[in-house]
């Protein structure tokens, strides 16, 4: 069965994901990536970049700091308002994101609102709830020597929070990129990193966590073009996620996020929710910024936002269109989508049905017995050919051949190459299909 619990398990099991910490007991909303997690992930960010900006000639790749001056996050309004709806059993003591344990109601949720659910505590069963209070997300931190003994202002001056998204990283260095590039409009700025968010509540595994990776895009375009440039950049977002990554497209459905849940810099957003095992959340948003960002970075910054057309002469404050995506979540996705369990000759195996281009090894090689220094020395040989060609390929000895393939098969390998007698005689080789087990003779020079 596809289930959260199993994909968990497989990624422990198979060195995916740990829990971060693990050896301390562990940090909740805070994960490890093993060596196959590593490289799948390293897969999708590369597949996203190529697609989005290798292949075009129209964006820009940065990479910004995380720890930014603190008057980027007054201008972006995320110290204002990057908060969530915090609820506190009086019985326990336990803290919850309101709008998550209750039906019907969403982030702007009034205490009178939350407490008409009659929504029992998750911890304790009771029914005692505090004031809904508003809780900023943002981890804070201090730049430079902060000495207990400080006084509160000494202390403040020193203020600084870890990056909340990766957008701001974009939008600060939109006018580095007009001045040394001078590109034309529209053209969009990339960034893929770590972003942070204290949540309330961390849970479903790797979907709400405290450190995550973002992949955005910051599309810069005339005012009046931004409907058109939106629906481009929509088509473009399923073209990747169905045809580049593969996920089933009955599994991908578009929301079209009401006024009163929209962010506070959106005046439209469609959010692309996928139906995870756990149930239907969001993997990726399409937001239209209109001039939000860079007309608040010229208020508080006194530097002009303005770009003057280069045929026209025309200057005004480009809109954006932003396409933004967690690679957690993204990483989930292709999991669950590839998570198959069936039966082979009676037998019950668990197989990752990764596509080729994800897939963290490409091939596998064998020799048929690792005991036999010939087929050893003759798979090393065939093993370093593939290794050269292909980067991302395995080796395994351990155990007998069915147990390899069932190895292989549960961390996504599409290819096993088995090295065995007839090998030393014609210099062919057996490749076993993963989703089909079905085997095939191969010359070696045709690998």
């Amino acid at each position: 069965m596809n289930s959260l619990e199993n994909i968990v398990s497989l990624c422990k099991r198979r060195g995916f994901i740990f829990q971060g910490s693990d050896i301390y007991g562990g940090m909740a909303g805070t994960w490890d990536f093993g060596p196959l997690g590593v490289a799948l992930k390293k897969n999708l960010t590369d597949a996203w970049w190529k697609y989005f900006v290798e292949n075009r000639d129209d964006i820009y790749g940065v990479d910004a700091a995380i720890i930014m001056n603190p008057r980027t996050w007054v201008a972006s309004g995320h110290t204002a308002t990057f908060a969530d709806p915090l609820v506190e059993c009086k019985e326990c003591k336990s803290r919850f994101r309101a709008d998550k344990i209750a039906d019907g109601i969403n982030e702007s949720v009034t205490t009178e609102e939350f407490l008409e659910t009659h929504t029992k505590c998750p911890v304790c069963g009771k029914e005692n709830w505090g004031p809904i209070r508003k809780f900023n997300m943002m981890f804070e931190t201090h730049v430079g020597a902060v000495l207990p003994d400080d006084d509160e202002e000494t202390s403040k001056k020193n203020v600084a929070y870890l990056r909340p998204e990766t957008a701001q990283g974009i939008f600060t260095n939109y006018k580095n990129i007009l001045d040394t590039f001078y590109p034309s409009l529209p053209f969009g700025i990339a960034q893929q990193g770590k972003a942070f968010r204290n949540e309330i509540s961390p849970r479903d595994f790797i979907l709400r966590d405290r450190e995550c990776s973002q992949m955005e895009i910051e599309y810069f375009v005339h005012p009046d073009t931004w409907e058109e440039n939106f629906e481009t950049m929509r088509d473009l977002s399923h073209d990747f996620l169905e045809n580049v990554l593969n996920l089933p497209k009955n599994k991908i459905h578009e929301l079209e996020v009401p006024a009163e849940d929209r962010a506070h810099y959106s005046k439209r957003t469609i959010d692309f929710m996928f139906d995870y095992p756990n149930g239907e959340e969001e993997l990726m948003g399409l937001a239209y910024r209109t001039d939000f960002d860079l007309q608040n970075i010229a208020k508080e910054s006194g530097k002009s936002m303005e770009y003057r057309d280069k045929i026209t002469n025309e200057t005004f404050v480009p809109h954006v269109i932003e396409p933004s995506i967690g690679v957690e979540r993204l990483f989930l996705a292709v999991m669950a989508s590839a998570y198959t369990e069936d039966e082979i000759n009676g037998e019950k195996r668990t197989v990752l049905k990764l596509p080729e281009n994800l897939a963290p090894y490409k091939f596998c090689v064998s020799p048929l017995l690792k005991n036999k220094p010939e087929l050893v020395a003759k798979a090393k040989e065939v093993y370093n050919l593939l290794k050269a060609k292909y980067t991302n390929v395995t080796w395994d000895d351990s155990g007998n051949i069915g147990k390899r393939y069932r190895k292989q098969d549960e961390i996504g390998t599409p290819k096993c190459v088995v090295i065995d007698f007839d090998t030393l005689e014609d210099d062919t080789v057996t490749i076993r299909d993963r989703d089909t087990t079905n085997q095939v003779r191969t010359k070696i020079s045709d690998l």
